[in-house]
């Protein structure tokens, strides 16, 4: 697997058995599946329009993407014969599931358009969760090391701190450009939500 370069540390390439600190990619996305999973269907059986709801659904689905596209599929490619054709398949899902989001949140919450949309966001990232733990995840965790599934899991959270928390259906998918523009994007997404007060994540809804 190969990573960018990190700052070496004592004992990283000394020691076989060595694990960086952190939590796998595996174990990073796997909760942040349940976490959408849980958020959608609240928002599903919203009896009321809610707009903070939808509004940070947005944004934790959007960074989630981008971390994913970021790091997991490139891993995909580069680890598993058959990745390339996966890794596509996958960044093709995430494009409609951005193009719904769009639409989403122009959407008024409430109307029979807006449940319609949520209900087939929640299905389409359904499909991609149970993707991603019956045949992704498995096949990573045989074919990358312990640690550098550390190392991408590590990269992932850091992605998500710089990624956009709206979607940008149009933007490069696949790196380096995705890297590029998803930190630029992000940077003018949380401009843009500090201005306005829109809530991005679970804990702004307490």
């Amino acid at each position: 697997m190969t990573l960018p370069p990190l700052p070496h540390l004592p004992g990283e390439d000394d020691d076989f058995h060595y694990r960086p600190p952190g939590r796998s990619i595996i174990a990073v996305l796997s909760d942040e599946h349940l976490q959408i999973a849980a958020l959608s269907a609240e928002l599903s059986e919203s009896e009321q329009p809610n707009k903070d709801l939808a509004s940070v659904v947005t944004a934790t689905v959007t960074r989630h993407l981008s971390a994913e596209e970021q790091y997991l599929y490139p891993a995909v490619k580069d680890a598993l014969p058959d990745g390339r054709s996966i890794a596509e398949r996958e960044v093709a899902r995430d494009a409609e599931i951005l193009k719904k989001l769009a639409q989403l949140e122009a959407e008024k919450p409430g109307t029979r358009a807006f449940k319609k949309l949520v209900d087939t966001i929640g299905a389409e990232f359904h499909e991609h969760s149970k993707t991603c733990a019956g045949e992704i995840f498995p096949r990573l965790r045989d074919a990358i090391s312990e640690a550098n599934l550390v190392r991408l899991g590590n990269r992932v959270e850091i992605a998500e701190e710089a990624a956009p928390t709206r979607p940008h259906p149009s933007s490069p998918a696949t790196p380096p450009l995705n890297k590029v523009t998803d930190a630029a994007l992000g940077a003018a997404d949380k401009i843009r939500d500090a201005v306005t007060g829109r809530k991005t994540y679970p804990e702004d809804l307490a």
